[in-house]
């Protein structure tokens, strides 16, 4: 008899306890755990943020210090090597360091270009031609924001074949004569 009372005691034990396991109502709460990182990606996401900058900062420094020219305005940096070639030669240059050519935004930007200046001809490629030749840009593709046209410029002649300049007086002018030599300035 005592062994049929136990074990009945036992069943109704283990049924109680069972039920309280289920029972999500109102959960026994366990001891305090320890004191984590909460947020911890609210620190490390600027941190992250910040040494990217750096990195891209740290890689333009090192592109730009192989230059004989450098000129920084803005974010910007123009470098050349004060070489002189055609615009498909500029465009080239440019493209095989993984720059382009140089396009002014703004007049501080039109203005350094022609500090690269030594000797005639005075004249620098920019980064602005109709012709759909690699390297080239149109006005399709990236619309200009600021420009500095000469007298009777652009010249609607020669502007769907054209290449333009930048003359030491900072003055844009479009020309036919796109094998001329003039300096090449990349920028990043």
């Amino acid at each position: 008899m005592k062994v049929c009372l136990l074990f009945c005691v036992l069943c109704l034990v283990a049924t109680i306890g069972y039920s309280l396991l289920l029972d999500d109502s109102d959960p026994i709460p366990g001891p305090p755990g320890d004191y984590g990182l909460t947020g911890f990606s609210d620190v490390i996401d600027p941190i992250n943020q910040d040494l990217e900058t750096l990195q891209k900062s740290t890689t333009k420094l090192e592109l730009v210090i192989n230059f004989d020219f450098v000129r920084r305005v803005g974010q910007k940096y123009f470098v050349s090597n004060k070489e002189r070639g055609s615009f498909s030669r500029a465009a080239e240059f440019c493209s095989q360091r993984g720059l382009e050519l140089a396009l002014p935004q703004n007049e501080d930007e039109n203005s350094s270009l022609t500090e690269v200046f030594g000797d005639d001809p005075k004249t620098v490629w920019i980064n602005f031609n109709n012709k759909k030749a690699e390297g080239a840009v149109d006005m399709e593709t990236r619309p200009l924001t600021f420009t500095k046209w000469g007298e009777g410029q652009p010249d609607q002649s020669v502007q769907e074949s054209g290449c333009t300049m930048l003359s030491e007086n900072s003055i844009w002018r479009v020309t036919g004569d796109c094998f001329l030599n003039a300096y090449i300035i990349c920028q990043l």
